[in-house]
């Protein structure tokens, strides 16, 4: 900055340096003065000339002489110095203000007081030269001239540096290649100066000459201060209500206007706009007629006429290629939908994929355990619950089973508002395989324990903070004058554990993990016989579970009618048991006492055991998805907010419930071994020993390979089930008994959970053992996957799509490291095409068309091959005696081996044979 002004100002006209003024020898400007100089020593003496030319040939020069700039000398100064003068870099002296005035005496003194230490001390001489009381300071950030500041030897440059002037451009002189910018003059009023206009204006100006009319309307005194009452009253039907003006021609205003006297001036041309409803006044108004017909002579002589059987000739061939097309094309279709429509069905991979989010982890609770369940918070944005287990096999299960006492895995609440800190912990009895929340009420929680307890939690008290995560639901937090680390402490406190209100008998429920769990529809309730009933409370007060110990319990959470208890064991049982102070008691009559409504077997049909359910679908499944659906949950919640339903509302014992017809009793159950059953839960009485007995499955069918860990419905099509297991999935449909309507064959890696999409009909995510998802798509593909997407190393263990809006779609997928990831759906695989529902709809219509041929020419073949053996049978030789009967049977065994053989090796082709199911719980 400062080497343009002292470039001009410090050189003399011939373009050499200017020398400093006083006397001596010409020396560069600025330059120190030398101790040993002639006026030192006496005349004539050779020796002080001799050593004054030595200290002068062995002092460096400072300046910047050598670059054309002997005014500049460059300087360290240390940050010591810098605070002495209060011209510390990028403090008080910056890029933009770069300089700084010392005074001289201030220089001096430091010199003395530091002497050789003074960073000012190499230039001392230049500094007692100075002619000025101040001197200029210069700080150089880009280290122009080698050193972070500099200092200006010369008056002359000191004042060229702080008073630049501004270069004058020459007038008329043209630049080339830079554009000059217009500037706006506005135009400056000028005096009138009138020329004699005003006076023809003033002429020609039109003036009221008759006076107006006056009009008072007063009122009578004594009606002052009175009430008024305003009423509704019908304008249209009110014939007071308005009053018609009609318009007439006026006979005194027939002139004609021939001429016209008028004066034009240029004025700037404007327009003003302006948009209101017009509102038109009713008007009185009927009409009446009568429909024109023909009489039957008219009719006759019309339809007998030679002119009609012309006329229809000459159009019928119009007409009938008119009807042609509009069978062929729909007039009434809109074609920029289309359109639009095609562009995004051709729309490449890259527009089907899965964003990530955001991502979930805790290094203190998920470490060594794995992610059994998630769900997400069915009224609240971004709050989403998980439940851990420890990643251990049964037998170090049993090895470890006193320190798991100690360390029980707790269900997480996070947030998107802060993805580090849980905002909630949920303590656990035992560890936790499912758990879903009420669909009546999102405060309620029940969740299956590993040992086969069903637990109850009500986190109503917590629900402020789960909404505003960063306040804690308490407001804004007092941060204000107090030091960090208390603050880092208070925002990183830990999450609240919040302990169950309630658990189940051990000795009435499951004897093994209890792996599926769902809330039972609030408008039907189930009794002890499995009939179904109307439920009068509203609300979801039921649940099913299941478990591979060979039952399914329905449980109910209402209190039960007990026997009379005297009262001195009704006071001790109180004084024993008693709730914590931070434990609602919701649920506090259900506590250790809770036992199921109903318990139902599946015996199987061909040998004496039982089936061993995993997985259960019922017809009504919920999925929080719609937003008329979340509407209605918080309508709910507010209404439920006064009081509990759950410790109040008992069974119904004066007036027996409505019996309900209209509700199907049918659901699909997987198996432990890989089977899809259809069964009933109603209970039947058995006649002959009068036991209870419960229907045995309609429908068996072994289409996986292995553990069932996906049986689901869809959103769209409450029929269609999608069942995940082993090494494949498949597809069934509610009433077709033969067999699924699609079954994918084995794939490379094993799959662990499934789940359908919540937008689109005919889309399916499922997740692999080896941290990959298929992202399948009915319509576009069903041999294979549409797009297979890498999330994690480890397992998947669950998924669980998730959408607030129709901006927003997610996917939340949780993997065996204990890690939850929150994916973005795409805008290609959240939002469906125009016809996607019908077409899915017909996919499936023709795939139950298929599975009835398929089935016919099974039938038919059966059929065939008897006939052919029958055949075969009369072409035999009858004779040979014994001999040859033996012969025929030793060739009819070993043709059964080897048919036997082949099936073996096909079945173990195709992975169809069932084998031991390594991924269990």
């Amino acid at each position: 900055m400062a080497e343009s002004p002292t470039s001009n100002k410090s050189r003399s006209p011939t373009g050499r340096a200017k020398k400093p003024k006083g006397k001596g020898s010409p020396k560069p400007k600025g330059s120190p003065k030398p101790k040993g100089s002639p006026k030192a020593s006496p005349k004539g003496s050779a020796k002080g000339k001799r050593r004054t030319s030595i200290k002068k040939d062995e002092e460096p020069d400072l300046s910047m002489a050598n670059i054309g700039h002997p005014e500049i000398f460059p300087l360290v100064l240390t940050e010591k110095t810098q605070e002495i003068f209060n011209c510390r870099g990028d403090i008080d002296v910056t890029a933009d203000k770069p300089y700084k005035l010392v005074k001289k005496e201030d220089i001096i003194q430091d010199i003395k007081t530091r002497a050789a230490i003074s960073d000012f001390h190499p230039v001392k001489h230049i500094i007692h030269d100075y002619p000025g009381e101040e001197l200029l300071i210069v700080f150089d950030r880009e280290l122009k001239y080698g050193q972070v500041f500099y200092l200006i030897a010369t008056e002359e440059a000191k004042e060229s540096i702080l008073n630049f002037p501004e270069p004058e451009e020459e007038e008329g002189e043209f630049k080339e290649g830079v554009q000059e910018d217009y500037v706006y003059k506005p135009p400056v009023p000028k005096p009138w100066v009138s020329l004699g206009s005003e006076k023809e204006i003033e002429e020609e100006s039109v003036k009221e000459s008759p006076a107006k009319i006056k009009y008072m309307i007063s009122r009578p005194h004594k009606e002052f201060g009175t009430r008024i009452k305003f009423f509704d009253r019908n304008a249209s039907s009110d014939k007071f209500g308005y009053v018609e003006c009609t318009a007439y021609q006026d006979k005194n205003f027939t002139i004609h206007l021939l001429e016209r006297d008028t004066g034009i001036q240029v004025v700037p041309q404007e327009k003003e706009t302006g948009t209101q409803t017009k509102w038109i006044y009713p008007k009185n108004a009927g009409t009446q007629y009568y429909p024109r017909e023909f009489s039957d002579e008219e009719k006759n002589m019309y339809l007998s006429s030679e002119a009609l059987k012309n006329f229809i000739l000459s159009v019928a061939l119009r007409v009938e290629i008119a009807l042609q097309q509009n069978e062929i094309m729909d007039a009434f279709f809109d074609d920029w939908k289309v359109l639009a429509e095609e562009e995004g069905a051709f729309a490449g991979k890259s527009d089907a994929f899965l964003k990530e989010y955001q991502s979930f982890t805790d290094l203190h609770y998920l470490k060594d355990r794995t992610v059994s369940c998630i769900s997400w918070h069915p009224t609240i944005y971004g709050i989403i619950a998980v439940s851990v287990t420890e990643r251990l096999s049964y037998e170090e299960r049993i090895q470890q089973s006193g320190k798991l006492l100690l360390s029980k895995a707790p269900i997480l609440f996070w947030s998107f508002a802060d993805p580090i800190h849980p905002q909630l912990m949920l303590e656990c009895p035992e560890d936790i395989y499912c758990f879903q929340f009420s669909p009546s009420d999102p405060n309620i929680i029940a969740g299956g324990c590993i040992n086969g307890q069903v637990v109850l939690w009500d986190i109503s008290q917590y629900e402020d903070r789960l909404r505003d995560p960063k306040t804690g639901g308490g407001g804004k937090r007092t941060t204000v004058n107090m030091p960090s680390f208390m603050v880092e402490q208070q925002l990183a406190k830990e999450p609240h554990m919040l302990r169950y209100c309630a658990v189940s008998s051990i000795e009435y429920g499951h004897k093994s993990v209890i792996t599926d769990l769902q809330w039972l529809p609030d408008t039907f309730e189930v009794n002890r016989m499995g009939t179904v009933f109307e439920n009068r409370a509203g609300i979801c007060v039921q649940l099913i579970t299941s478990s591979p110990d060979c039952s399914i319990l329905f449980w109910d959470l209402r209190s039960q009618k007990v026997g009379l208890q005297p009262s001195a064991e009704k006071k001790k049982d109180d004084k024993i048991i008693t709730c914590p102070s931070d434990v609602p008691t919701t649920f506090k009559h259900l506590d250790l006492s809770w036992r199921p409504l109903l318990k139902l077997s599946l015996p199987k049909s061909d040998t004496g055991g039982e089936y061993s359910p995993v997985k259960i679908s019922l017809r009504e499944e919920h999925y929080y998805t719609k937003i008329q659906d979340r509407l209605q949950l918080q309508v709910r919640q507010e209404a439920s907010k006064d009081k509990l339903p759950y410790s109040e509302v008992t069974t119904p014992s004066v007036k027996p419930p409505k019996l309900l017809e209209n509700i199907t009793t049918v659901f699909f159950v997987g198996t432990e071994d890989g089977e899809v059953l259809c069964t009933d839960w109603k209970i039947e009485r058995d006649g002959d020993s009068g036991r209870l007995l419960g229907h045995k499955p309609s429908t068996v069918h072994n289409a996986h390979d292995g553990l069932v860990h996906t049986i689901q419905r869809s959103p769209f099509f409450k029929d269609i089930i999608l069942t995940v297991g082993g090494w494949n999935f498949a597809i069934w449909k509610e009433g077709v008994m033969s067999g699924p309507l699609l079954q994918s064959s084995c794939a490379a890696k094993r799959y662990t959970v499934g789940h359908w999409s919540l937008s689109r009909a005919g889309v399916f995510f499922i997740g692999r053992e080896d941290g990959n998802i298929d992202i399948w798509d009915l319509l576009e593909k069903t041999h294979e996957p549409s797009q297979t997407q890498n999330v994690c190393i480890s397992l998947i263990t669950s998924i669980k799509p998730w959408f607030y809006s129709s901006k927003q779609h997610f996917l939340a997928v949780s993997d065996d490291f204990g890690t939850l990831h929150i994916l973005e759906i795409s805008w290609t695989l959240s939002h469906p095409s125009v016809n996607e529902y019908s077409s899915v709809h017909h996919y499936f219509e023709r795939e139950v068309k298929h599975r009835e041929y398929f089935d016919q020419r099974q039938e038919f073949r059966a059929k065939e091959r008897l006939v052919l053996a029958k055949e075969s049978l009369k072409k035999m030789p009858t004779g040979g005696g014994q001999r040859s009967r033996e012969i025929i049977e030793e060739q009819t065994k070993q043709d059964y081996a080897e048919f036997l053989n082949t099936e073996k090796n096909i079945l173990k082709g195709l992975g169809l044979l069932k084998e031991v199911d390594r991924f269990s719980l």
